[in-house]
């Protein structure tokens, strides 16, 4: 059964280079936070996006703060759902036919045969009652 709940997450972009992935995540690391979902992209050399779910928001962004990100924190779903064929599609289903839009997702890596997914969509709020029918 999938399980929604409100998450905060962490978005920033930074000039893109070689290794900054790393730095990002030594950064992390030496402030003892935990990674619990990432997804990040480049720009054709010139930007790099990132979208983060922290188990500390606050040591996370001063962290990050250090390396020169400006780092926006905002509401987003966190969506557990079974490692299952079709039930993705349950759920986006049920967000569809409520007439939210979903703008983004990514997720985690399979913990105990479940996932984690991030959604980011037009009204949260609503998508996580439509999540919970």
């Amino acid at each position: 059964m999938a399980q929604a709940s409100k998450v905060k997450q962490l978005s920033f972009t930074m000039p893109n280079n070689v290794g900054l992935l790393m730095e990002i995540t030594e950064a992390l690391a030496k402030a003892k936070v935990n990674i619990e979902a990432v997804t990040a992209y480049g720009w054709e050399e010139l930007e790099a996006s990132f979208m983060i779910v922290t188990d500390n928001n606050a040591k996370a962004k001063k962290a990050l703060a250090k390396l020169g990100a400006k780092v926006e924190i905002e509401d987003a779903i966190a969506l557990e759902l079974p490692n299952r064929v079709g039930e993705l599609h349950k759920a986006t289903r049920k967000i569809a036919t409520s007439g939210i839009d979903i703008y983004y997702l990514y997720g985690s890596p399979p913990k105990g045969g479940k996932m984690t997914l991030i959604f980011k969509t037009e009204n949260d709020r609503k998508a996580l009652k439509a999540l919970a029918k």
